[in-house]
């Protein structure tokens, strides 16, 4: 069984899990990827690390089902051992007012964005529990905290993440396990690519450093928050000064 750490990101076939995994990898970390589309992309991404000299493996499923996610862990178990540190990054957006929505967009969006995380933490602690040691980081949103209009169900489902952070965190401390949560602002990724030129204009002029953040600076953020072993129960806001 290997001895170096493992760590598992969610939704890293690109973006800012992308760069999280890229960010562990060249710090020698194992590495497992997932995705619940885009495989072909997580594969390439997987062909490069493997040919860096990074070990890493990869799952094409779908986090927020719990069958899934459980066949996910039992082969990283199988593989390495377990998880040392789980970054629970895959969600989804989805824009609309909240009076034209309907309940399978509410599921879709708290099914994606917090079950994810809910699956992903049971199965990953048992082992931290073992080890007597562990770090869950869950990726939040600044409108987590603020709320956003036209958003209310994303928001909702983010400062779910939020609490159940603080939450896992108390119980977890005990046992050497630190959980936090990271709230990005507006990050250049393709989950904003649909905005036109005038709506990303207005959205720079609202941020104080006047500049979206990129992916890189998540994940140097992210792998800080890992390593800080006072650090517990938090959620950091990285939004260039909005809130």
């Amino acid at each position: 069984m290997d001895t170096k750490k493992t760590v598992l990101i969610t939704g890293s076939s690109r973006g800012i899990g992308k760069a999280i995994a890229a960010k562990f990898a060249e710090n020698g970390y194992n590495i497992v990827l997932n995705c619940i589309k885009n495989d072909e992309m997580m594969r390439a991404f997987e062909v490069e690390l493997r040919t860096a000299g990074v070990e890493c493996i990869s799952f094409a499923c779908d986090v927020s089902d719990y069958a899934q996610a459980e066949n996910m862990f039992a082969k990283i178990k199988d593989e390495f051992g377990g998880v040392d540190i789980l970054i629970n990054n895959a969600g989804v957006l989805k824009y609309g007012l909240f009076n034209t929505s309907e309940p399978d967009e509410w599921e879709y969006l708290m099914k994606n964005n917090f079950f994810s995380v809910l699956n992903c933490s049971y199965m990953a602690i048992p082992y931290m529990l073992q080890q007597n040691e562990g770090v869950i980081i869950n990726l939040s949103s600044i409108w987590g905290v603020a709320g956003a209009s036209c958003e209310a169900i994303y928001s909702a489902s983010k400062g779910a993440i939020d609490s159940f952070t603080k939450s896992l965190a108390k119980e977890l401390a005990p046992n050497g396990i630190r959980v936090n949560a990271i709230a990005p602002g507006a990050i250049d990724t393709d989950m904003i690519a649909h905005f036109s030129a005038d709506e990303r204009a207005d959205i720079e002029a609202q941020i104080p450093l006047s500049r979206y953040g990129t992916p890189r600076e998540v994940a140097e953020m992210v792998y800080s928050m890992a390593h800080n072993t006072y650090l517990n129960g938090q959620t950091i806001l990285l939004d260039g000064g909005v809130y």
